[in-house]
């Protein structure tokens, strides 16, 4: 199961959080880690150094520009922002879901490798917990992210045709909230694919 999860830093601001994340993620055997535009030269010596025994997850590791280059058919993925400024609203909304570590309201802070080490440990306890078990239907298929984007891309599609997205300046936003809709309503493939075909037909209909 460790090998359908992926951990993504996303703009990371200091090589010694990168390395440390590695050696987070080997601590609790996470192998696949995804680097998206890091300010420092990825992979460097400072980078290797840090991650100590990891340097395997650092060298096995995925970079890309931005986000829209992941490939959204994993299955699972932890995604955390920048030290400096953590996650856009418009980095958040290619996430199904959002997560918040409690911490004292006075000093909310974390460190990034911190953060990322509370989740892998608390992911880690899940898998490897023997009382909890997932039935999953064999006729549900959950869609994956790829048919959502392409659901919505449609959807978008002739939203524009139509100029739906006014004023101009607002676009951006009012396509984030459409991205947050789509991606957190659990779609399955079917479910997909209804969408589509609705969003192709009033299309046709203009």
């Amino acid at each position: 199961m460790s090998n359908n999860i992926s951990f993504i830093l996303h703009k990371p601001q200091l090589s010694e959080n990168i390395g440390a994340c590695a050696r987070a993620m080997k601590n609790f055997d996470f192998q696949k880690m995804i680097v998206v535009d890091p300010k420092p030269i990825f992979p460097n010596d400072k980078i290797l150094a840090t991650s100590v025994g990891a340097k395997d997850v650092i060298n096995k590791s995925k970079t890309f520009k931005d986000l829209k280059n992941i490939d959204f058919k994993r299955k699972i993925a932890f995604l955390f922002g920048s030290e400096a400024s953590g996650l856009s609203n418009n980095e958040i909304s290619y996430c199904n879901y959002t997560l918040q570590i409690p911490t004292n309201p006075k000093f909310k802070s974390l460190n990034l490798s911190h953060s990322l080490i509370i989740i892998a440990h608390y992911v880690s306890s899940i898998l490897k917990s023997k009382t909890l078990k997932f039935l999953k239907s064999s006729k549900v298929k959950t869609a994956t992210k790829r048919e959502i984007l392409l659901m919505a891309d449609l959807c978008i599609k002739n939203l524009d045709e139509i100029n739906f997205f006014k004023p101009k300046e607002k676009k951006p936003i009012m396509l984030e909230n459409l991205r947050n809709i789509f991606y957190r309503m659990e779609l399955s493939s079917k479910e997909t694919r209804i969408l589509s075909g609705v969003f192709a037909s009033l299309g046709k209909k203009r």
